[in-house]
């Protein structure tokens, strides 16, 4: 070591300031989010000074299973006393496992998977496989989407803050509306360039916005009628988010490419994938390097993912996900009703939850309240007015019944705060 003992909170304040964003650093100032994290278990969070905090946000759906969740810790544990890396060179029994378990759960007759670190990359996986596949170049996409922020993950996203300034990004990728599947049509009848339609079964980052039932089967027919390739992006809805294992099953959709992340870690390790019809991988049979990554399907993260799937089963987590979410939401909306002049609308699936918020300044507000109260709460990143709940799918009721008492009295504060705006 070179002297780089444990900082104290002012330490890493500064070093916030100095090495990574004096501008993150002044917003977590703001929003009263100054200490530092040093231990987590379950659905808690404790910071250098012992405080005990709530995470109702869960890393925006990674921490599915809650912090440190036990058997993934013994999983990693188990894989790291044997082989935390590979040569490349070995066949690795953890990735093997892994994708084939994959093969098993996921929708219909997808069964190739490629392993990488995060949802974007899984995104620009997914992108590359369409374009290899079908020999053409155009994307469809929805407005307000969002993929994630790489180049061609980015291309795909729908929201022009974050496009406008690395423009120009992919050449012939068109954004339709998100639940508008005449609009879809429209597009791929006009033109006959499109390798691929990209589309969350609920936006996550949009605002948490719910398409009318019906949708992803309707664009699931015009994409085989039109013979464009349908790419489901369950990076935020995979693994029980919703209510069911996946958000495409909710409506029987059987997608050409699957996107994975952020749960399928299991709180602890990244890792992304995609998994795809055995067609669309032919071309990569004959240029199996085409496209790699070095961290990709590493045999701890596999472990990780192993274990997180058969905990979300065995423990059923898309059950909890959907009695604790449809009485979440349905207490929410009921506050709603009484507080209209500071909620405009509560919506969502299973424990991904939005509260749209009547004006923008009141979000911070509340998130700032919630800390005061040692509760986690966030924006959506594509609509700051919306306010995200994605608790552990785990999370005890006393701590679900908890933290809805806390909002009721928070939203009952906003209303002189409102006035005042």
């Amino acid at each position: 070591m070179v002297g780089w003992g444990v900082p104290s909170m002012a330490t890493v304040m500064e070093a916030y300031e100095n090495h990574i964003n004096p501008a993150v650093a002044r917003l977590f100032r703001l929003m009263g989010m100054g200490s530092t994290a040093v231990r987590a278990e379950g659905c808690f969070v404790y910071d250098e000074q012992g405080r005990e905090y709530i995470d109702f946000l869960g890393n925006f759906g990674v921490l599915s299973l809650g912090h440190r969740h036990p058997r993934i810790i013994a999983s990693i544990l188990e894989q790291l006393n044997g082989l935390a890396q590979t040569s490349r060179f070995l066949l690795d029994k953890a990735t093997a496992s892994l994708a084939e378990a994959l093969a098993g759960i996921t929708p219909g007759d997808l069964q190739y998977c490629f392993f990488c670190n995060s949802g974007a990359e899984a995104v620009e996986a997914a992108i590359k496989i369409a374009r290899l596949a079908t020999g053409k170049s155009g994307f469809i996409a929805t407005i307000n989407g969002f993929h994630g922020k790489t180049f061609g993950a980015l291309s795909v996203s729908g929201r022009e803050p974050f496009r406008a300034p690395f423009l120009p990004l992919l050449p012939r990728v068109i954004h339709v509306p998100f639940g508008d599947a005449a609009a879809l049509e429209e597009v791929m009848a006009r033109d006959r360039h499109i390798a691929a339609f990209i589309v969350e079964p609920v936006q996550g980052e949009g605002g948490v916005i719910v398409p009318p039932r019906g949708y992803l089967k309707e664009v699931e027919a015009l994409c085989r009628q039109a013979g464009v390739l349908l790419i489901a992006d369950e990076v935020q809805t995979g693994l029980g988010r919703t209510g069911s294992l996946f958000a495409c099953d909710e409506e029987g959709l059987v997608p050409d490419l699957l996107c994975l992340a952020k749960a399928l870690g299991g709180g602890v390790m990244p890792i992304g994938a995609v998994v795809g019809r055995p067609a669309l991988w032919a071309p990569l049979f004959d240029h199996p390097w085409l496209h790699t990554s070095t961290f990709g399907g590493n045999p701890l993260a596999c472990a990780a993912a192993l274990a997180a799937i058969e905990v979300t089963i065995e423990e059923d987590l898309m059950g909890q996900a959907r009695q604790k979410g449809d009485w979440l939401l349905s207490r929410l909306k009921e506050l709603a009703s009484r507080h209209e002049q500071v909620i405009a609308d509560v919506r969502g699936r299973g424990l991904l939850i939005g509260i749209e918020l009547t004006k923008e300044g009141v979000g911070g507000f509340v998130i700032g309240r919630m800390m005061e109260e040692r509760i986690i709460v966030g924006y959506t990143l594509n609509h700051p007015r919306v306010i995200r709940l994605e608790p552990p799918l785990n999370v005890p009721w006393e701590v679900l019944m908890q933290v809805y008492a806390v909002l009721e009295q928070v939203i009952q504060e906003a209303e002189a705060f409102v006035h005042d705006l």
